[in-house]
């Protein structure tokens, strides 16, 4: 007989073996013993969390013969025949291959003729958000008014997709990501059914990087009890075949980046590409090596929420020592921005050692994060009795500058008649701006760049950093583009002068006289 992967092999085939959803397996039985069964179900939630299992588990409870408080008995010839995939009672459909008008065409005509055997026809409809408009609207009509004998239970990891009028028939039930202890005790109690064996320490790792879906957890073990196919799974075997990085590499590496040693620091990545390490799963484990760092700042009770033995405890809080919490949530920023762009990027490498390198050099960002970052290490260096005139800092900007000392600018002669067209049709411009982008446009200040650049000015500095990014800004040029039909280039700056705007600069709205166009 062929190999079967572990999530098939130990799927839940009743109520009681399924892990994390005691909210809804709970609720189920309740309506199965109470004879409360509704006509349509709506199971939502991430992956590998137990939504089609549980549709299931529900599909031959209410079949089954002799239910025992709720659960299917697995034993009578209708809960076999569910589990063997070979009920006419229990039709599962793929939303993702089957999402035409069609298919669901069929349903409707199926649903007049009543099941010849149990009670209950149920349609499983896996993926459901991938069904078309037409599909939506043909489905609707059969959900709304079905037969007593019929059953819908549609599954999906993204709800928002679906249409409002499919959710109101729904009874919702939502699916939470499964805690690293229930993965864990799972995960130790089907190693111990496969007679092999584990370290505690391997297997609260891979229950970790399953982020809260049970069957890629399962199917993590799967693939490193093959590569060590009687051997003893060990910590050190675990990172190796995930690609992953042990903590005592993150701990050094951190002390480089306090350092502000930017050559070792690239040295360490260097490292890491040679051992074959997985860059984008470096990442993901560093900012959680830096969320448990944090953690242990903020509050000397969190030491006992931290999964972690007490030994990596105590390293942890030695480092926590050296860093200060600002510091810490800078660098989680930078490291969760740049998660977000190392997954599909072809140059990981490249983006990794740029975000290390701000992490060393907080003079690179302008932000209040980097600001406090550069007092921390300045105050160091006088604490080690360095000469303040012999500490080398980053050359001030203008910005720096104490603002009585600055005057404020004149307007050139002559506006570009671009930069003009732009500012008079701003509004417009605002308006057709997605929702985040419009949101923080309303807060731009407008005047003129040495070069004829419009500069946008901006208090806020969220909102500075946020049209900062060159992906943003260029969005915003297209849009003024698409407006007045010339390129204007953008430049954004943060009003960090510790003055009032008009009195740092001429304010182009006040000069030119802008069109309005009043929002609905």
């Amino acid at each position: 007989m062929s190999y079967t992967a572990l999530y098939r092999k130990f799927r839940p085939q009743e109520f009681e073996d399924v892990k994390g959803q005691e909210h809804i397996v709970t609720t189920l039985k309740n309506q199965i013993e109470a004879d409360r069964i509704g006509h349509a179900y709506l199971f939502c939630g991430t992956r590998g969390t137990g939504k089609t299992t549980v549709a299931k588990i529900f599909a031959k409870a209410v079949n089954c013969e002799s239910p025992a408080g709720g659960s299917p008995c697995g034993k009578c010839a209708s809960c076999r025949a569910v589990a063997a995939g070979a009920s006419m009672n229990v039709i599962e459909i793929d939303a993702a291959s089957n999402n035409g008008v069609d298919s669901i065409r069929e349903i409707r005509e199926e649903v007049a003729y009543r099941p010849t055997e149990g009670k209950y026809r149920v349609y499983i409809i896996d993926e459901v958000h991938m069904l078309s408009i037409g599909a939506f609207n043909a489905l609707l009509k059969t959900l709304e008014e079905p037969p007593s004998y019929v059953i819908f239970i549609l599954a999906t990891t993204e709800v928002h997709k679906i249409p409002v009028t499919i959710l109101s028939r729904c009874q919702r039930y939502d699916f939470k990501r499964i805690s690293v202890n229930i993965i864990y005790e799972r995960l130790a109690e089907l190693i111990e059914k496969e007679r092999a064996h584990a370290e505690e320490k391997a297997l609260r790792y891979i229950a970790r990087s399953a982020d809260g879906a049970m069957r890629d957890a399962l199917s993590l073990l799967d693939q490193c009890m093959a590569f060590y196919m009687g051997q003893t799974l060990t910590y050190d075997k675990v990172l190796e075949i995930l690609g992953a990085v042990d903590t005592e590499v993150f701990g050094s590496l951190l002390r480089k980046i306090i350092a502000q040693d930017t050559a070792a620091v690239i040295d360490a990545v260097e490292e890491l590409i040679a051992e074959g390490r997985e860059l984008s799963q470096f990442v993901v484990d560093f900012i959680w090596y830096l969320r448990n760092l944090l953690l242990l700042k903020s509050s000397d009770d969190m030491e006992e929420a931290l999964d972690l033995s007490s030994e990596n405890r105590m390293q942890l809080k030695e480092e926590a020592a050296q860093i200060g919490e600002e510091t810490l949530i800078r660098y989680i920023r930078i490291f969760s921005e740049l998660s977000n762009q190392i997954k599909y990027s072809s140059q990981k490498r490249v983006l990794l050692e740029i975000a290390l390198i701000k992490l060393c050099r907080p003079q690179m960002e302008q932000d209040y994060a980097s600001l406090t970052a550069r007092i921390e290490q300045l105050e160091k260096k006088l604490e080690q009795g360095i000469p303040a005139a012999a500490i080398k800092e980053a050359p001030r900007a203008e910005a720096d500058v104490p603002a009585e000392h600055t005057e404020k600018p004149v307007l050139p002669k002559a506006i570009p008649e671009d930069v003009k067209q732009a500012v008079k049709d701003w509004r417009s411009i605002v308006s057709s701006m997605p929702g985040l982008s419009k949101s923080y446009l309303t807060k731009a200040k407008l005047t003129l760049g040495l070069g004829n650049e419009l500069v946008l000015v901006f208090d806020d500095t969220m909102a500075a950093g946020y049209f900062g990014r060159e992906e943003e800004r260029k969005q915003l040029e297209n849009a003024i583009a698409g407006h007045i039909g010339r390129q204007v280039t953008v430049v954004v700056k943060e009003n960090n002068e510790n003055r009032p705007f008009e009195e740092a600069h001429v304010d182009l709205e006040q000069i030119i006289n802008m069109e309005i166009t009043y929002e609905e």
